[in-house]
């Protein structure tokens, strides 16, 4: 392909101190993200497949400037680690540290920060203020991180990391990557605010009590609500999403942030018999847009009565990648609850039969029950944010949501329609 050669920056705590599993932690498929040593300043990115030198771009903003000193600045502020140093295993220890961390964050704002950060536990804002569109559209609730400072985007980040297992905390890494690559280098007239991110608190962090935290921009929702006196934590609902799936950093390494998403989709696909797979891509594929409501629309298509024990696993591990972002405690719960429930589940698959990403223009599928609702859709358009030489629709656009339709924000409030959606790119329609 040629230059130009690539690069996008973050602060080097968000790369540098993925949480290593405990050494019990179940047998997961390793996520092609490259986590680089602390002290390096920039992350440097090639486009999958380009040849060419690498070029620099320097920092411009507070959330986008990495120094040697902020890889170390994280030690005053707290990670999900337990007291004897190892990665929390369980829900409570979750909650703990991500309040400690939360603590931490806010002691390094002013009042008038603590102000746009902290709203009240069942405050609507939280249903209105997050989206698939860009924050020109949506105005996102609480702090920009680019108007932070280092000390303070690194705290901020601690909370995040806190909260996630490695693989999730490496897919967020991934998507927030791929939006700060768009901001540099695509034709849409929102560029330079798609790499923007935004975090806030629902109600005091505690971990005896309930709050929120809420993080996001364009192709990242998470609405993740801790309950310390239930030892519970939700993700109902979050969005991830992807633009561009796929590039390189500097050595060279792949980091395809859906690549676990897609393995274990394609793994449920193929462990089907013909027959099943005639009725899974005859079903009814549903979609809710992101930040919007949802009537948990079930159609026709395969259900989970028809399916083997095997494969109930294999699409419960499909779920695991948006209700299995913290512990090992809360994932087994959350998808014990969605298991109890597994036959009524409706699963419809369009598109691609094939992983492949050079072909076809990727896969729509949704899984619709009464504990679990998510939709995976490849966006058949670029929104404007084109990149010479590189796929930014269909297999290299894609947005998905995650809610729970007798769980959604644990029941704290009602989803609205997030404020600006209908004046989004494209009206209403959820393909920005």
């Amino acid at each position: 392909m040629g230059d130009p050669a690539t690069i996008v920056d973050v602060p080097t705590n968000l790369l540098s101190r993925f949480r290593r599993p405990a050494a019990d932690a179940p047998d997961r498929r390793p996520r092609p993200v490259t986590a680089l040593a602390a002290g390096v300043v920039l992350l440097s990115v090639t486009l999958a497949g380009c040849a060419g030198s690498t070029a620099s771009i320097e920092p411009t903003t507070a959330a986008t400037t990495a120094v040697t000193q902020e890889a170390t600045a994280t030690s005053t502020a707290a990670t999900t680690t337990d007291t004897d140093g190892a990665s929390a295993t369980t829900t409570a220890e979750t909650i703990s540290d991500t309040a400690a961390a939360a603590e931490a964050f806010f002691a390094t704002l002013s009042d008038e920060q603590r102000d746009a950060l902290l709203y009240a536990f069942d405050d609507e804002t939280k249903t209105t203020s997050w989206s698939n569109f860009p924050v020109t559209f949506v105005q996102r609730a609480g702090l920009n991180l680019a108007d932070l400072t280092d000390e303070q985007t690194t705290a901020a980040l601690a909370v995040l990391e806190s909260l996630l297992s490695d693989e999730a905390y490496a897919t967020v890494v991934g998507i927030m990557n791929g939006d700060r690559y768009l901001s540099q280098y695509s034709s849409s007239s929102d560029a330079d605010v798609l790499g923007q991110y935004y975090i806030a608190f629902f109600g005091d962090p505690s971990d005896t009590s309930s709050w929120e935290v809420q993080f996001g921009g364009h192709h990242l929702g998470i609405n993740a609500t801790l309950d310390g006196s239930t030892d519970a934590i939700t993700f109902a609902p979050t969005h991830l999403g992807v633009q561009p799936a796929v590039y390189t950093d500097e050595s060279g390494a792949e980091v395809q942030p859906f690549e676990g998403i897609y393995t274990d989709a394609f793994a449920f696909y193929d462990s089907l018999t013909a027959e099943q797979q005639a009725t899974l891509t005859s079903g009814d594929v549903s979609m809710c847009a992101p930040g919007d409501t949802c009537d948990f629309s079930t159609g026709a298509g395969l259900t989970g009565a028809d399916l083997t024990d095997e494969q109930k696993q294999l699409l419960l591990d499909v779920t695991a990648n948006w209700v299995g972002m913290a512990d090992e405690q809360t994932t087994a719960g959350a998808l014990a609850k969605i298991e109890a429930t597994l036959d009524r589940t409706v699963i419809a698959w369009s598109g691609e039969t094939t992983y492949d990403m050079t072909t076809g223009d990727g896969i729509d599928f949704s899984i619709s029950g009464p504990d679990v609702y998510i939709a995976f859709q490849a966006q058949q358009g670029s929104a404007g944010a084109d990149v010479d030489g590189v796929t930014t629709s269909g297999w290299g656009h894609v947005h998905t949501i995650y809610r729970d339709p007798s769980n959604d924000y644990a029941n704290s409030v009602e989803q609205q329609a997030a404020t600006g959606m209908a004046g989004g790119p494209g009206g209403a329609a959820p393909g920005a």
